[in-house]
């Protein structure tokens, strides 16, 4: 199984994005110092990453409020359960740790829950960067807080509003 790699300029810097026939594997913000984590193995080139890259673009343009793309993250059990979650955060909505924890079974688990959402390889896609304290306050964002306050800024901008009734 062959991995594809490419770069997107967006908005809040380039993103290396990764993906094979299962679907989208990775996407990683590019960090002053730091390498891009690519495998050896990898290919660059945009093989399975079209449709993702298209998405990300409309995404960004505040066309986009729902992925729909098929997703290959690697984790554990109770990592893809708050992955799961994580997609289902509604676009410009923010929950917290704590709620996060509650909404997969286990209220007691919001480190836990912190812990896999710090390793979700899909943020955006996943929007990890709808989680924030129970204090309403930012927190941890693998793309830095400023990205992470971008992101759910462009958000609130583009949210769907619901349609003016008259009495």
């Amino acid at each position: 199984m062959s991995i594809s790699y490419d770069y997107l300029d967006t908005p809040i810097g380039r993103l290396l994005l990764a993906a094979d026939d299962a679907g989208l594997r990775c996407i990683q913000f590019e960090r002053a110092g730091q390498g891009d984590r690519i495998a050896p193995s990898w290919r660059r080139g945009r093989h399975g990453l079209e449709n993702a890259i298209a998405q990300l673009d409309a995404y960004f343009a505040g066309e986009l409020h729902a992925f729909d793309l098929p997703l290959a993250a690697e984790g554990t059990r109770f990592r893809q359960s708050v992955w799961n979650a994580l997609a289902r955060i509604p676009y410009g909505e923010t929950i917290s740790y704590g709620e996060l924890a509650r909404r997969i079974g286990d209220p007691s688990a919001s480190r836990a829950v912190g812990a896999a959402n710090g390793a979700n390889p899909l943020p955006i896609v996943v929007p990890c960067h709808r989680v924030i304290g129970a204090n309403g306050k930012l927190t941890g964002f693998g793309g830095g807080l400023p990205v992470k306050h971008w992101l759910l800024e462009h958000e609130r901008r583009h949210a769907p509003r619901a349609p003016f009734a008259l009495s």
